[in-house]
């Protein structure tokens, strides 16, 4: 029985990749297909909208294209315009700033400067990658953000799925000074947030399990999640500590250590069916508890990423909801960086 047991350990971590290869194409090509049949409605032309869209820039000059964004902006505009940093979704291993299109054109239409970044995938990237990709393209905005016409103090990050994952992220690395050399260079750039607004995001990748804790998910939404975090943390089997904080960051805020600058104020939505949604309710008790403006909305019956189909209901609201906290926090004076540490 002993001598059995490598091979059956090796038979199901082979077949358990099989499995996740085949959902991976099947989603690949899904939502592959969805977005380009959207980007044939006429309504889907971006100058329908009014918005113009530069594709394809390189905010780092790896030869990667992963390593590129496009960018999203009015074509009426006066005067600089305020910045969304659109990070995609995607369970850090699927689709891209090309499936996400309609994420840069929404917030276009309402007035915004948007960068949609792509970001090396796992698991031929496994983590930090896509941290370290998404601390680089920051890194791009703040040296040529203002050449694209664009506010460098009135800044969003915004992602969903995955990409609130990295947006939040992102986040400590502008609020906390952090030992990672791509963490120390975003943190370098001086550049803060005014909102962040990471939708259903998966916000603690190392444990999936946690999720069933609550109520019992169904078998191929714990695969889906365990999927997730095997490709993206492929190899980590005994990591140093803090090493995976940015995987679960989450966990930063829930220890409530004052940041090193002031946290912006967050709007995260969720749906009520969303198997992530205790993650949001976790996150929303956290930053509360640390004084920080949360707005957490919660959509009844709603799936994960329910948003993204802007034609619904309920989208349309959380759309309309998330641009109203945005631009009510955009309109206030933040507290000098100085200020707040010299106050700690």
């Amino acid at each position: 029985m002993r001598r059995n047991r490598p091979q059956n350990s090796w038979v199901r971590r082979a077949t358990r990749r099989l499995r996740d290869t085949a959902q991976s194409l099947i989603a690949r090509g899904f939502f592959g297909g969805l977005s380009r049949i959207g980007r044939l409605h006429p309504r889907a032309k971006p100058e329908a909208h009014g918005v113009e869209v530069i594709h394809n820039i390189e905010y780092k000059r790896t030869g990667n294209p992963r390593h590129r964004l496009d960018i999203y902006r009015p074509i009426d505009r006066k005067g600089p315009l305020p910045i969304v940093m659109y990070v995609h979704g995607g369970g850090f291993h699927l689709l891209s700033k090309n499936t996400h299109w309609l994420m840069g054109l929404a917030f276009a239409r309402a007035g915004y400067l948007v960068f949609n970044v792509d970001y090396r995938l796992a698991p031929q990237n496994p983590f930090p990658a896509a941290v370290s990709d998404v601390c680089a393209a920051l890194e791009w905005i703040a040296e040529h953000g203002e050449a694209y016409g664009g506010d460098l103090s009135r800044l969003v990050f915004a992602g969903e799925s995955a990409g609130g994952n990295l947006a939040t992220a992102l986040t400590i690395c502008c609020c906390y000074r952090r030992p990672e050399p791509f963490a120390q260079r975003a943190f370098a750039t001086g550049l803060v947030p005014t909102v962040v607004a990471p939708a259903c995001a998966p916000l603690q990748v190392t444990d999936p399990g946690r999720l069933n804790r609550r109520r019992k998910l169904p078998r191929w939404v714990n695969q889906i999640l365990e999927g997730m975090r095997d490709s993206y943390l492929l190899g980590l089997r005994d990591p140093t500590p803090g090493e995976l904080e940015l995987a679960d960051p989450l966990h930063v805020f829930e220890r409530k250590e004052r940041p090193d600058r002031p946290l912006p104020g967050f709007f995260v939505p969720i749906g009520t069916r969303d198997p992530l949604l205790d993650d949001t309710r976790r996150l929303e008790r956290a930053l509360r508890a640390m004084g920080v403006e949360c707005e957490a909305r919660y959509y009844e019956g709603e799936l994960h990423a329910f948003h993204a189909f802007v034609w619904r209901r309920q989208a349309r609201r959380c759309w309309r909801e998330q641009l109203s906290f945005i631009n009510r926090l955009l309109r206030q004076p933040r507290e000098p960086y100085q200020d707040f540490v010299a106050s700690a």
